[in-house]
């Protein structure tokens, strides 16, 4: 009897495992289906998003091609005295502005422009030394 009684036990619990299993089957399948309706929405805004950015950027870039192809100059003659050899020429003017009208989004006037001394020609070498040795100087002993 001991033995048909554990039987009939084995048998409700394996009944009962199987259907929590299935279940919880069904409970995981319906929470993917919601999770996959979940992606797929935020899929298609996103996709969305980058439609409208991409046409954005079309626009800009339609809008900036005219604006670089003829940017405005100023008012000023066409080579300004940039310093004791060089000038800018009218194409560098116009170079100019168009790069900073693309860059911009917008036509700009360039009022004045000059070239200025490279880095090269501004640092005596001497002086250069001088304010290393001062520097050096400064260093305090370690301790």
């Amino acid at each position: 009897m001991a033995f048909v009684l554990t039987v009939a036990l084995l048998i409700v619990a394996a009944a009962a495992a199987a259907l929590g299993y299935r279940l919880s089957q069904r409970a995981f399948r319906r929470y993917l289906s919601e999770l996959d309706a979940k992606t797929s929405g935020q899929l298609a805004a996103l996709y969305q998003t980058v439609k409208s950015l991409e046409a954005e950027v079309t626009q800009l870039r339609k809008r900036a091609e005219p604006a670089a192809t003829a940017p405005a100059l100023s008012s000023q003659p066409a080579s300004l005295p940039a310093g004791p050899t060089q000038e800018i020429t009218a194409d560098t003017l116009v170079l100019l502005a168009a790069a900073v009208t693309a860059f911009l989004g917008k036509k700009v006037r360039i009022r004045s422009a000059r070239m200025l001394q490279s880095p090269y020609e501004i640092v005596n070498p001497w002086a250069q030394q001088g304010r290393a040795i001062v520097q050096a100087s400064h260093n305090l002993p370690k301790s």
